[in-house]
């Protein structure tokens, strides 16, 4: 799959995508706010906007993730991919051909200091008396370990003097 788009250095920053997940962090917001209020007055329809918005905040958290990772690309000066359209899963592709260990750790602990923030953030605004707030948490917890079963491995062993990994998130335009 060609990429639209690709970066070195601090710019271009994909505006499609960063319009994309600040809408979706601001609904996710939205969302918990409206459902504390329905839960308060026992509307009925507390419980499935508390269940929206208790799955869109750990979403929320993953794209602060991946905005994270991408932190850690800019300030390394990687090589990443963009894809033309907002409706694409990942945030960019890390090029494996082009970037060094250095910088694929960069990328690695930009998304772990995010990961860190959002949970603590989480942790501090989220009220457990509320549906969507523990299903935001339980949900949250969930992806912190998935992170930490996916990731980690990879960064560890890419420290360690391992070849920088490949799959879906990564590309090698010097193999292309």
């Amino acid at each position: 799959m060609a990429s639209s788009a690709h970066m070195r250095g601090p710019f271009p920053i994909p505006l499609h995508m960063l319009a994309r997940d600040i809408a979706l962090v601001a609904g996710s917001f939205a969302a918990l706010v409206w459902s504390h209020h329905l839960q308060d007055a026992r509307h009925g329809a507390a419980t499935f906007v508390a269940c929206l918005a208790g799955v869109m905040l750990p979403v929320s958290g993953y794209l602060v993730h991946e905005w994270g990772h991408l932190a850690g690309c800019l300030l390394s000066r990687s090589v990443v991919h963009f894809p033309p359209t907002p409706l694409a899963l990942l945030l960019f592709r890390y090029d494996t051909g082009v970037n060094d260990r250095r910088q694929f750790l960069a990328m690695f602990w930009g998304g772990f200091v995010a990961s860190v923030f959002i949970v603590a953030l989480y942790f501090v605004l989220l009220d457990g008396r509320y549906l969507a707030d523990r299903i935001a948490l339980s949900l949250t917890t969930l992806g912190v370990l998935a992170t930490f079963v996916l990731e980690i491995p990879e960064g560890w062993g890419v420290y360690r003097g391992k070849p920088l990994p490949r799959g879906a998130a990564f590309v090698n335009e010097k193999a292309s």
